[in-house]
């Protein structure tokens, strides 16, 4: 089971502050989808700088229960490890229907303290709402868990050219601009919950 690949592991950035490790997770795991396309444009971005240590965890690669055990299984466990692991979160979605897919909300439920005190930013896609309504369900499913959300993401509506016919974004214009803004606030967050975190653990 692959369930991560990471870049510049324990290494700082370029202003000598360790860089902030940082979970992508890519929630839709529908055969076709653009998910995978839109979540490796995202790594590749975002791998270019040196405040960022990425760890993308694609839902597709991991085999959750269909119904909830009263003994957590050891895929559950493995995605809750890496989501303690994680300083931040980005959470690459679709919309379905003004929402989320299952897919994505049954993985969050396999956490709970391990998202306490962090920041979350959204890369959504979808038709004309550009998956928007699936961002503004999670926000309220993530202030329930403790973790601040980004203002600023990063959004395509697939019937307007957001990606091309592969399902990529393009690699400049403004969603490379909007990245960069989301980007730099999650890092900023980050570290601050991070020293937060150091100075007095977060009690729910």
């Amino acid at each position: 089971m692959s369930t991560a690949r990471e870049n510049r592991a324990g290494q700082p950035g370029s202003d000598g502050v360790a860089a902030l490790r940082v979970a992508t997770i890519i929630g839709s795991t529908r055969e076709g989808r653009v998910g995978e396309s839109v979540g490796r444009w995202f790594a590749e971005q975002a791998g270019r700088r040196a405040d960022v240590e990425l760890t993308v965890l694609d839902l597709a690669d991991f085999v959750f229960p269909a119904r909830l055990p009263e003994v957590a299984t050891r895929e559950m466990d493995a995605f809750a490890e890496q989501i303690g692991r994680a300083e931040a979160f980005v959470v690459v979605t679709p919309e379905y229907n003004r929402s989320f897919p299952a897919s994505l909300k049954q993985a969050i439920d396999c956490a709970y303290d391990e998202w306490h005190g962090k920041p979350a930013g959204f890369v959504s896609y979808g038709c004309r709402s550009s998956g928007l309504y699936a961002v503004e369900q999670l926000r309220a499913v993530f202030t329930e868990l403790h973790v601040v959300t980004m203002r600023d993401t990063v959004s395509f509506n697939l019937l307007d050219g957001g990606v091309d016919d592969a399902g990529r974004p393009p690699d400049d214009g403004e969603p490379a601009r909007a990245l960069t803004a989301m980007l730099d606030q999650l890092v900023w967050w980050g570290r601050a919950l991070r020293a937060a975190r150091a100075a007095v653990p977060y009690i729910s």
